[in-house]
């Protein structure tokens, strides 16, 4: 596999209305400040080539509809603004809707086709410079975009990486702008689910919030750098497959069906990497896991709040006990219970104590040595269809990820499931070698990388 990448061409793209208010600005909750030290957030989709288009159409039509999808998501083209308070030495960060753009890079992998992408057990590295803004922090973007969109072209298809500040959303709330690009790609006159744009500032907050700004020089940049991910692999588990999971953890714990699918994935995931690090059994290891707390306020967040909603918990075990014959039970039992404690008295006192300090988080702080998951399964991520067809495949970019990191995402076929997993060459390969942990794994290739997507769209 012989690749050449060169960038073909970069523009700003403003919103198409004209009636944009430029002086809005929109202020950044405590959820939000919490990651401007963290990379921003990365997703890629892999769609074949257009068949009735050329290459110029097909990358007019995403500039044009990228610019009327900004008209309802304005701050993706602003800019962060920071006003220092004297008296303390604090400061608060705003989104300024000043249409200063989203960046659009058009690129070429030349040689490249989906399959060397797809295909091979490890991420080719190539695929990482196939998303932008990749070494940016979310605090830099005072003077860098907000969101930045590549094309990059490949043999028979297109690789389409988006860079979302982590600061203005989650993966929900970015999961959200593709489905509205998608809608508005495709000619559909209004959204069917515009954003709430407006931040959630609970009654403990004061406003504006205040908080230490990380100092933008190369000494701050040195402390703040990621680590580059280590290997990454990804896994295939099938519907079929995920359903004796969580069967299999129910009958171990005879919990009435108590254990979701998900839950049951985790532990199953969880526990082959503990079970191939060679950990001392009675070392403690450390589960994280994300849960989205809009519907677990009272009264509850808008279900298409555009901001970040997110509260993460712990599942602590010894290696022995996860590893015992009644371990991956229990692991999902105790998964189950951290996603069922965040009530809304949970989450109010994880934020009263932030406020106590309103330390930013870091990625070595927010790793450390556990592994943690993100994404979800549960993002209708093949449903963003840009006018030609549902994507072929979905990952997820560099950014924020370190050893021990796994993200989920949906499979094309309905309830099957993606992990994307970063961990040492050695463990990957242990893994690859583990049969009770690769039972459940689907062949790396599946037909839906090779077969070309009959279901197209002529709207270009």
């Amino acid at each position: 596999m012989a690749s050449f990448f060169r960038v073909i061409s970069t523009s700003y793209l403003h919103l198409a209305s004209q009636n944009s208010d430029s002086t809005r600005k929109i202020e950044l909750g405590p959820g939000d400040v919490l990651l401007l030290r963290l990379d921003l957030n990365q997703g890629g989709l892999v769609y074949h080539n257009h068949p009735n288009a050329n290459r110029d159409t097909v990358i007019q039509h995403l500039k044009a509809s990228i610019s009327s999808t900004l008209d309802y998501f304005p701050q993706l083209a602003g800019r962060l603004t920071v006003i220092e308070h004297d008296d303390d030495g604090t400061s608060s960060v705003f989104i300024h809707c000043n249409n200063s753009g989203a960046l659009f890079i058009h690129a070429i992998a030349e040689g490249l086709t989906i399959s060397d992408i797809l295909r091979p057990d490890y991420l080719p590295p190539i695929v990482r410079s196939f998303y932008p803004l990749t070494d940016a922090k979310n605090y830099e973007c005072t003077y860098k975009p907000l969101l930045a969109v590549q094309v990059t072209e490949l043999i028979d298809g297109m690789f389409i990486g988006v860079t979302i500040n982590h600061a203005l959303g989650d993966g929900k709330s970015a999961m959200h702008f593709l489905t509205c690009w998608s809608e508005i790609a495709r000619g559909v006159g209004l959204l069917s689910k515009p954003p709430t744009l407006e931040r959630w500032f609970p009654g403990c907050t004061e406003r504006p919030l205040r908080i230490r700004f990380p100092k933008d020089n190369e000494k701050e940049k040195e402390r703040l750098k990621s680590p580059l991910p280590p290997p990454e692999r990804v896994f295939h588990f099938s519907k079929e497959k995920i359903a004796e999971l969580k069967a299999k953890a129910n009958a171990t714990l005879s919990s009435n069906n108590k254990i979701s699918s998900m839950q049951a994935l985790m532990a199953h995931i969880w526990r082959a990497i503990v079970r191939n690090q060679g950990i001392d059994p009675k070392e403690e290891v450390n589960f994280k896991l994300v849960v989205d707390i809009r519907p677990r306020l009272n009264p509850p967040l808008p279900p298409h709040y555009f901001g970040n909603a997110l509260d993460d918990g712990t599942v602590m075990m010894t290696a022995g006990e996860l590893l015992h014959q009644e371990g991956f039970g229990k692991a999902a039992l105790e998964m189950n219970k951290v996603v069922a404690s965040f009530t809304e008295e949970t989450i109010m006192s994880h934020l009263k104590s932030w406020l106590e300090d309103r330390r930013l988080l870091t990625i070595r702080e927010m790793y450390g040595n556990a592994v943690e998951i993100s994404g979800s399964p549960t993002f209708n991520v093949y449903g963003v269809d840009l006018g030609w067809g549902k994507p072929v495949a979905v990952r997820s970019g560099p950014a924020n990820k370190s050893n021990g990191t796994i993200t989920l995402f949906a499979g094309p076929e309905k309830g099957d499931a993606y992990a994307e997993v970063n961990l040492p060459y050695e463990i990957m390969e242990a893994l690859g070698r583990d049969s009770e942990f690769m039972d459940a794994v689907m062949p790396t290739l599946g037909f839906f990388i090779v077969k070309k997507m009959t279901s197209v769209r002529s709207s270009l």
